[in-house]
């Protein structure tokens, strides 16, 4: 894990309500020149974890995504309130978005990018993000090439995806991070947890004490 620039360590699901809540942390890291932000998609919801939607899944995400929405201000669309978790045909797993992430980061390392549009179709439009062909589309929405996209989407299914996830969840279990989002802040080689909890909905706030830290 080692850089020269300090590194900011990002492990999160594409289909984490907490990580969505992270996010204007996330973006407000992002803003601080010298700090790298490494992605470790740690996949919450692949294989035998994947969620059909159903009744039960909606009574059990809507308190926490009303939640998520009083303490960051994050929007939730009706399309996802009362389309995608009434959509008894969808099925919730983050291996392909986690895929597209990977692929959107080797073009040019546009993986946090696409992530932040994954959250926005899945949380505000309520679209199927498991979807590859509407992860196409959120790829060309943030201006990547079709043909470069798909190219890598491909090269990165299957064992890539398998083996990313794997090590995310071995770093995982090396922080001693008890969950998504978790965030860590290396330097030197050495690497404190940080707890975004006690900052979500101040961003700026966030973005100063990350900034003495690595001043």
């Amino acid at each position: 894990m080692t850089a020269s620039n300090p590194t900011l360590h990002y492990i999160f699901d594409p289909l984490c309500g907490w990580c969505y809540a992270a996010a204007p942390l996330v973006e407000a890291a992002r803003a601080l020149p010298g700090l790298d932000i490494a992605l470790h998609g740690g996949g919450m919801m692949t294989g035998g974890n994947r969620q059909p939607v159903t009744d039960a899944l909606r009574r059990y995400v809507m308190p926490h995504d009303e939640r998520i929405a009083g303490l960051t201000g994050q929007p939730f669309g009706e399309d996802y309130f009362n389309g995608l978790l009434r959509d008894s045909g969808a099925v919730f797993d983050s291996e392909p978005p986690t895929t597209a992430i990977l692929a959107a980061q080797a073009l040019g390392g546009r993986g946090l990018d696409l992530l932040q549009r994954i959250q926005r179709a899945h949380y505000v439009q309520g679209l199927r993000v498991a979807d590859p062909a509407v992860l196409a589309a959120l790829a060309a929405d943030i201006g990547l090439d079709p043909a470069a996209f798909g190219a890598a989407f491909a090269a990165a299914q299957g064992a890539e995806t398998a083996s990313h996830i794997a090590a995310s969840r071995q770093l995982l279990a090396r922080l001693g991070g008890s969950g998504f989002p978790t965030l860590a802040l290396e330097r030197g080689g050495a690497c404190t947890l940080l707890e975004p909890s006690r900052y979500l909905g101040r961003p700026a706030q966030w973005q100063a004490d990350l900034r003495a830290r690595i001043g």
